[in-house]
């Protein structure tokens, strides 16, 4: 992985007031790429979180509403941001009165940076 990709994740961490980990993960919820502050937010990492998010989405699809690009997740401390970018899956983390706006912002200026990891993922 490139180490300007993961300079660019650092910085969108650094932006975004009480964002503490972006994470970037196969459809498995095989992790690819992992930026965090020190603060540590293993809960909404586990192995079972990201496949959990993707049948979410599967389901969520079958609303009627046309296919799910994310779902954000409130509790009492965090907030979860995940994003479908198939074939990846994004999760933000960050303090429960973390802009969400802000994180929801960011999903077409990480477009371009996910390309060359897609690209790795569908290669592999």
């Amino acid at each position: 992985m490139s180490d300007d990709i993961k300079k660019y994740f650092n910085g969108l961490l650094q932006k975004v007031s009480g964002l503490y980990v972006i994470q970037i993960t196969d459809r498995d919820g095989v992790p690819l790429l992992r930026v965090s502050q020190e603060k540590n937010i293993d809960f909404a990492l586990m192995p079972s979180f990201i496949p959990t998010f993707t049948t979410a989405c599967d389901q969520a699809s079958k609303l009627g509403l046309g296919r799910n690009k994310t779902i954000i997740s409130m509790y009492s401390n965090y907030q979860v941001v995940q994003m479908n970018k198939l074939p990846l899956i994004l999760t933000f983390v960050g303090a429960e009165n973390c802009n969400t706006g802000h994180i929801l912002a960011l999903e077409h200026q990480v477009d371009g940076y996910l390309e060359d990891i897609k690209l790795a993922v569908t290669e592999a």
